[in-house]
């Protein structure tokens, strides 16, 4: 697979200020300055995985996904152009800036920025999280994910899918359509949902440690308005997490003990049993908004006995087993 995980985010804020504190105190990440107009923020060994700049535009700043080789930035670079889309080479001050050996960016059919990296750069000095926690699941699955609003998912949906080679992990059709992508072990580094908006949804950090999403909940609570879902489990990937209100409008999910698949042998298929086996409660909408249909796909999957598989296949168990040569 030539597109590997989502190596970086970048989002436009003037609330500088309030990101320091969210990402480094909420979310654990380690703060690096980058001049008086711009913060980057470390989880591992790589120089940056999230980039906050004071300048005009949509939240959204781009979406950096890393290839396995340079000869795969030409390859999409090519297939970027037969499919009438307009490539541009990063290479130079902009990849310098990315702490990238190569790179190239385009707008996908919505406008959203997308850059493709070859190699990002490791820092020299070792992640010293923002809070005690035993730090974040990324390798080679990648920072996480992010979903995107979407108008139109029939022109999205094949662009990612087609041209950008990212593989279908799960869908939903009804009532939007709602797609789910992977591009390595991680149940899914991508996602759109078909809501008829613009813009970012979320996009999740995966924690080693399950008390630190807990922690990470109790801060969070402390502030006005810090929680967007409740403590829940997700149906599709089996993810145990809660999602913060940023200090941008958009929602951060903070996770623990997501599914790993393999790429080889999955099979994309429709979900019908909703997107958390319990919890998750919107607290941002309304009964009639959308909170109210949602408890009840959750009490209705409940009521059906839909569940995740024994603790025995909880990949942290697994992988606890494997140290230890079991």
């Amino acid at each position: 697979m030539a597109i590997n995980a989502l190596a970086y985010l970048g989002i436009r804020s003037d609330k500088l200020e309030d990101w320091s504190d969210f990402a480094g105190r909420i979310l654990g990440m380690q703060k690096i300055d980058r001049g008086s107009t711009a913060l980057a923020f470390r989880m591992d060994d790589r120089m940056q995985r999230l980039l906050v700049s004071n300048e005009p535009g949509d939240t959204l700043a781009f979406l950096g996904f890393e290839v396995d080789t340079r000869e795969d930035l030409q390859y999409f670079a090519a297939k970027l152009e037969a499919a009438g889309y307009e490539p541009h080479s990063g290479a130079g001050m902009l990849a310098d800036r990315r702490f990238v050996t190569d790179m190239i960016w385009f707008l996908d059919p919505m406008g959203n920025r997308v850059e493709l990296v070859y190699s990002p750069m490791l820092a020299s000095d070792p992640f010293k999280p923002g809070r005690p926690i035993d730090g974040f699941k990324t390798g080679p699955l990648g920072m996480g994910h992010a979903v995107l609003h979407v108008k139109d998912i029939d022109i999205m949906m094949p662009f990612y899918r087609d041209v950008l080679e990212f593989r279908v992990s799960d869908y939903g059709l009804k009532p939007y359509g709602l797609y789910f992508f992977h591009l390595n072990d991680r149940h899914h580094s991508f996602a759109m949902v078909g809501s008829g908006n613009a813009g970012f949804h979320h996009f999740m950090v995966e924690y080693q440690n399950l008390d630190d999403i807990g922690q990470g909940y109790d801060l969070a609570q402390l502030e006005e308005d810090g929680i967007a879902y409740t403590l829940g489990r997700h149906t599709n990937d089996y993810m145990t997490s809660f999602y913060a209100n940023t200090p941008s409008g958009f929602f951060v999910e903070n996770g623990w003990g997501g599914r790993l698949i393999d790429p080889e042998t999955w099979e994309p298929h429709e979900t019908h049993d909703g997107p958390s086996f319990w919890g998750h409660e919107r607290l941002y909408l309304t009964e009639e908004g959308g909170r109210k249909r949602l408890r009840e796909m959750r009490l209705d999957a409940a009521a059906r006995g839909v569940r995740a598989p024994p603790v025995a296949d909880c990949p942290w168990l697994f992988g606890e087993l494997a140290k230890r040569g079991t």
